[in-house]
């Protein structure tokens, strides 16, 4: 028997009646797929939607095709299949799942960019190119943020940053629970220690209802919480909260600033303009009104980070640049980078969004233009003919080769998760700060990540030496990098002072029973040669560590105070032992 809402669904959009479209509603404002839609763009996708089912292995449509539907998948999957331009290699490059929608690309009328097959049984929801563009033109503010990559520009990684601070980008229209919550407790907050913050105002003959002034809430928010000490902390906190969609300018056209502008709660903004804003706000609770202050200052930095990033760079105050350096110094991926480099970087470096998975950020073949940096999220690495190669993590960085060689990309790039957050560094900023730094950067790998990152380093004259310098890397390949190649065994080799800043600064990164061992395990292993031993080469292993550990015994001040000089005669004990053993 069929369902009561798939039978709805059969029938043509002027056949059905409200009773029929109050049944359809029921049924798909419980998927996954349109949680974040508003209520009244969903009516109107109830109204144009089609049912349709498909058996395992039916093509939907095929790469190049002009599409004639977009579609929501109730139920079952489908595979993504990318082919080269001879149509030769062909490789899954991503599965659709239930509560995935796709085919926005019928609303510039372009080609699809791939061929979808069904996995399994698969059940959709329909809705055709002339009442999708019918829906568009009605609510293009409603749909913008799940049709992010709708109307697409001719490359996916030439998308333009706003070009002015005021401009917003695109958040989220549905706050996840924990998000919701904090915004209803810091709301009743408000309404309970501060009365008439929420208000109707009144500007250039036109009111706004239930909405505050910016810099009165961060001047609440300092007040009321004590681990708030500066403005911009305040506004960090604030921004989590807009981010999420729990907060809003009043017209949309502001990210969170400190100044005279209006913002308004999801609960001021719901149509309801009876009573006072307090009428159904719950009582505040002290306690929980503060668990809710210091989870959004643990999330306020990287809020305040993206708005930042998101300015225009000839946009962003000195203020900013140094708050962005800041940030940058703690980056996995530009670790190796000079300080004098990343602070360069943060006066260009840009803040990159995708909402779905599935996204293409770009192919094999493209001209390189950006260098990424994840921040949040994961991609996949797809090369024509194999498939998945790799995938890629937060902290992870990809892009750079197509840049240094002036190359074509060397594989696609496909986000695997909802909202991947990058951040970009674009070609022509590249070639001016990284370029010739990337150039003279050498890379051990190891199952696919860097161990060990050098730099060449350069002459007086300007030309390169044949030496490096260590910019990174694991402890281990960094003590095995400094007994290869920084204490020679001959006695009239020139001294290599990376070996007494490594014994500085080693206790940042590794304690100093973890260097013994590992100096212990140089020292005892053997060069083996096809025939036995290399005895000489073994000899001068064993030489270069009890250097190693006499120039680090030499560091060690004579005159510090007790406590110190207690510490460090521990640490003598333990390093003359390291000698005696290995001498």
């Amino acid at each position: 028997m069929v369902a009561e809402w798939i039978s709805c669904l059969d029938k043509k959009p002027s056949d059905r009646t409200g009773e029929e479209l109050d049944i359809i509603y029921s049924r798909l404002k419980g998927l996954k797929v349109f949680e974040t839609f508003d209520p009244a763009l969903l009516q109107q996708i109830c109204y144009f939607g089609y049912y349709e089912d498909l058996e395992k292995g039916i093509t939907l449509y095929r790469q190049g095709d002009i599409g004639t539907n977009w579609y929501a998948v109730l139920s079952g999957s489908l595979d993504v299949n990318c082919s080269d331009a001879d149509d030769k290699n062909c490789v899954t490059v991503c599965t659709l799942g239930a509560g995935t929608a796709f085919g926005e690309s019928v609303l510039d009328n372009s080609p699809r960019a791939a061929t979808v097959i069904t996995c399994e049984y698969t059940e959709l929801l329909r809705v055709e190119r002339d009442d999708l563009l019918k829906v568009w033109e009605r609510n293009r503010h409603l749909m913008e943020g799940f049709f992010t990559n709708a109307i697409r520009p001719p490359s996916p990684v030439s998308v333009p940053m706003p070009t002015t601070q005021s401009k917003l980008s695109l958040y989220s229209k549905n706050p996840s629970d924990r998000i919701l919550f904090i915004g209803q407790q810091i709301r009743a907050g408000l309404i309970n220690n501060f009365p008439g913050i929420i208000a109707d105002r009144q500007i250039s003959l036109r009111t706004y209802r239930r909405c505050c002034v910016g810099s009165q809430l961060v001047d609440w928010i300092i007040q009321e919480c004590n681990a708030v000490h500066t403005r911009q902390q305040a506004v960090g906190m604030w921004q989590v909260l807009l981010e999420e969609g729990v907060l809003k300018h009043v017209c949309n056209e502001y990210n969170f600033e400190d100044n005279n502008l209006f913002y308004r709660f999801k609960e001021d903004d719901c149509g309801s303009e009876q009573g006072p804003p307090g009428a159904c706000a719950p009582l505040a609770d002290t306690n929980m009104l503060q668990e809710c202050f210091s989870t959004l200052a643990q999330m306020g930095p990287d809020a305040l980070m993206r708005l930042m990033l998101k300015k225009p760079p000839k946009e962003r105050t000195a203020e900013d640049l140094d708050y962005i350096y800041e940030e940058l110094l703690h980056i996995k991926a530009l670790s190796h980078l000079s300080n004098s480099v990343k602070r360069e970087l943060a006066s260009c470096i840009q803040f990159e969004s995708r909402e779905k998975a599935g996204t293409i950020l770009f192919k094999q073949g493209d001209e390189g233009n950006s260098w990424y940096i994840i921040l949040k999220g994961s991609v996949n690495v797809v090369i024509f003919g194999k498939g998945v190669v790799g995938q890629l993590h937060e902290g992870d960085n990809f892009g750079q080769l197509a840049l240094v060689n002036d190359a074509p990309r060397a594989a696609s790039i496909i986000l695997r998760d909802e909202r991947c957050h990058f951040l970009r560094v674009d070609k022509e900023d590249f070639n001016r700060i990284l370029r010739d730094v990337e150039a003279k950067t050498e890379r051990l790998k190891e199952n696919g990540k860097d161990v060990l990152v050098l730099e060449k380093l350069s002459k007086s004259d300007g030309s390169q030496s044949n030496k490096y310098t260590v910019m990174a890397g694991t402890p281990e390949k960094m003590v095995e990098y400094l007994l290869d190649s920084c204490v020679d065994c001959r006695d009239d080799d020139e001294r290599d002072y990376f070996v007494e800043d490594f014994f500085v600064m080693f206790n940042v990164f590794l304690s100093i029973d973890k260097l013994c061992s590992l100096l212990m395990s140089y020292y005892h292993e053997a060069v083996k040669l096809e025939d036995g031993l290399d005895l000489k080469a073994t000899e001068q292993k064993k030489i270069r560590v009890v250097r190693a550990v006499l120039r680090w015994v030499d560091l060690i001040p004579q005159k510090m105070g007790e406590e110190y000089e207690l510490e460090e005669k521990r640490k003598k004990y333990r390093l003359r032992l390291c000698v005696d053993t290995t001498a």
